[in-house]
């Protein structure tokens, strides 16, 4: 067992998840442990993850977790079997936090507030006596012969310390502090950054008519992103967004981290809104809601059939006049409406902002950290946790899973 150090002092910089979890776990191990937060508040990012419910992790096993992270996924083997994501749920209901399953196995609060987690994580850390210092930001990592030895602050302080964890996160949702600072401090030392790309980002679709669907949430669909060569490149089942610029919502999000490893603008997007039902079933459907409503126009017969926001638009895709009277719809309209609503094809146009993603994909290159404890292989002393590291996940609560986890580790070795 380690002989634990009374004198050595730790610097985490950064007071997210990830962080707070490294700075708990320091100091749990009694070591003299800071956090550096150049906001004024803790976890800012975190307070709207999971849109104010906060996703802590996901249930399924640790095979699936690496599954879930299409991102570097199996660096992270030696994080998750240290500390898993049932030793995450443990660690919080051991605190006081209740928490529930949802749908495909995302575990939140019992009390669906992200405010609840964060509380948690600060006062894991203050009860191990670590002292935070809020509005503090670092300029450089000190360094005497490929070691740690202190930090020079935005205020031109130093502060000596032998072990820095640098959990500063990405460069999405800038808003919250996440702004990249960390990469150009590792690059300075020599460490090789992955250029930082958004990931879980909304995407932006060509055709016009999207902007009629703005603010139309869809369940239960089925989505399929293919390449300009018809290659299929993701697909899943479950919720979607329409918005003003194009598409967004859990199952665009997921997709959206497969799309970047090509030209996103080359890619097609096809939504199943029946998946439920096989061509042929959804075509005795449509045949049989068309014979119950065949003295209505096309125009008025779907409304059991489709959310009324979408119908206008079905209709224009469809090409079968509006006014037509149901029971004058021939057997092959019938069958093209058929087939635009098992296949409604979207043109991507592109990826929204890395400043709207929730995580990045990018950061220091995982081939430069040792996985089994979170240090740099190049300058001794250093650690890293969380976002900062080129892995990402789906959402479901992978990317907190990846926090809390590479946090553990950061904390458990530094």
């Amino acid at each position: 067992m380690k002989q634990l150090q009374l004198d050595k002092k730790v610097a985490i910089i950064g007071g997210g998840p990830a962080g707070l979890m490294a700075a708990g776990k320091a100091g749990q191990r009694r070591l003299d442990t800071t956090v550096f937060e150049k906001n004024n508040a803790l976890c800012k990012k975190l307070l709207i993850t999971g849109k104010g419910r906060c996703n802590i992790t996901n249930n399924i096993d640790v095979e699936g977790l690496i599954d879930n992270i299409p991102g570097n996924g199996s660096f992270l083997y030696s994080s998750f079997y240290t500390f898993s994501n049932k030793d995450i749920i443990d660690f919080f209901e051991n605190n006081g936090l209740k928490t529930k399953v949802e749908r495909g196995g995302r575990v939140f609060p019992v009390s669906d507030d992200a405010n609840d987690v964060a509380s948690i994580l600060s006062n894991y850390a203050k009860s191990n006596n670590v002292k935070v210092l809020f509005g503090t930001s670092l300029k450089e990592i000190i360094t005497e012969k490929g070691s740690v030895k202190g930090l020079l602050l935005n205020n031109d302080k130093i502060f000596n310390c032998n072990s820095i964890v640098l959990a500063t996160g990405g460069a999405s949702y800038p808003r919250t502090g996440s702004t990249g600072d960390g990469y150009a401090i590792a690059k300075h030392l020599g460490h090789t950054i992955i250029s930082p790309k958004p990931s879980l980002v909304p995407l932006e679709i060509q055709e016009e008519w999207i902007r009629e669907l703005q603010g139309l949430s869809l369940r239960n669909v089925s989505v399929t992103f293919t390449d300009k060569k018809g290659k299929k490149l993701y697909s899943d089942f479950g919720e979607m967004l329409f918005t003003h610029f194009g598409v967004s919502g859990p199952v665009i999000l997921s997709g959206s981290s497969h799309i970047l490893s090509c030209n996103s603008k080359e890619c097609k997007l096809t939504i199943d809104l029946k998946p439920a039902l096989s061509e042929e079933k959804l075509y005795e459907r449509v045949s049989r809601d068309f014979d119950l409503n065949s003295r209505k126009m096309f125009k008025n017969a779907l409304d059991d059939l489709l959310p009324q926001k979408l119908i206008p638009v079905i209709i224009k895709l469809s090409d079968i006049l509006p006014e037509k009277a149901v029971n004058q719809i021939t057997r092959e309209e019938k069958r093209r409406l058929t087939m635009l609503l098992k296949n409604l094809k979207l043109t991507v146009k592109g990826t929204r902002p890395i400043s709207e993603a929730i995580v990045t994909s990018g950061g220091i290159a995982t081939d430069e950290i040792d996985p089994s404890t979170m240090e740099s292989k190049i300058i001794k002393g250093l650690y890293f946790a969380g976002e900062i590291i080129d892995v990402d996940g789906y959402t479901g609560g992978f990317n907190l899973t990846i926090a809390f986890s590479t946090g553990y580790m950061a904390g458990s070795n530094c």
